[in-house]
């Protein structure tokens, strides 16, 4: 079977909404702290949530940003354009939709990025990020 027609049997994509969910519970799952799922459609157009999270140390902030990567690649997102993930300062996933930032704790204090995005609305992180897996 061609990669093509594999592609097409997938089962239909989640919503942008349960894809940052699942960011937050890989993340979570890798022992992310601090983590925040920020909307922003209501104050920004290029993209609609912002997932944030910090890790302890540099490996750490890798293995977090590697967790979603994984977590999300199988769910059938694709990833646009990550940064940073060389010195795990600040990694950037960039899924178009939403942008996961997986910080080490000091850079996380320093960018702060909730006070920057204060305006928009917070969605709730059930339980540290364990949104529920989406069913098959």
């Amino acid at each position: 079977m061609s990669r093509s027609a594999n592609r097409e049997e997938q089962p239909l994509m989640m919503d942008i909404e349960e894809a940052a969910l699942l960011a937050a519970r890989a993340a979570s799952d890798k022992k992310a702290t601090d983590i925040a799922i920020l909307d922003l459609r209501q104050i920004a157009s290029f993209t609609e949530y912002f997932v944030i999270c910090s890790g302890a140390n540099n490996r750490q902030v890798q293995a977090i940003s590697n967790e979603v990567e994984d977590r999300l690649r199988k769910a059938g997102k694709r990833l646009l354009h990550i940064e940073g993930y060389s010195s795990a300062e600040w990694i950037l996933l960039d899924y178009g939709d939403f942008i996961v930032h997986v910080f080490s704790s000091s850079s996380r204090q320093f960018y702060d990025l909730e006070r920057l995005w204060r305006d928009a609305a917070r969605v709730n992180v059930p339980e540290e990020g364990r949104a529920e897996e989406p069913q098959d």
